[in-house]
């Protein structure tokens, strides 16, 4: 199973890794991305838009099922990847450089020390998930 190195995981199976300054990019993991299968729809947010950490920022539909995309850290919406949507695919082969969904400006880049690093992620895919 990938898993990136340098990002921070939530249960939900969303990452964030800092990218510069208090920019960071966040995205659903190779992980969800396997599990949801052929995804059909995606949602994101606007520019803009504020989020709160834990709170959802847009909605992932596949054929087995429609899930929430949850904020790992709070933060305001610079930049949404719109190739992402169009070629869903990117997902399985590419979820923590091409596959990223948003970056966001965070209000507490604090937060991201809290997450899940990728031992924990993977202890916690072989226990729980």
């Amino acid at each position: 199973m990938m898993i990136d190195a340098n990002a921070r995981y939530l249960k939900s199976h969303e990452w964030a890794r800092k990218e510069n300054g208090n920019v960071f990019a966040v995205g659903i993991t190779a992980y969800a991305a396997e599990q949801l299968g052929d995804i059909v729809y995606m949602e994101l947010p606007q520019i803009g838009r504020e989020v709160k950490e834990g709170e959802a920022f847009g909605i992932v539909e596949s054929v087995k099922s429609a899930s929430d995309m949850y904020a790992p850290i709070s933060g305001t919406v610079t930049e949404i990847n719109k190739t992402v949507p169009d070629n869903p695919d990117i997902l399985k082969t590419d979820a923590y450089q091409k596959g990223w969904l948003i970056k966001l400006e965070a209000a507490n880049p604090a937060e991201f020390d809290g997450l899940m690093d990728e031992k924990a992620y993977r202890t916690y895919l072989e226990t729980e998930a």
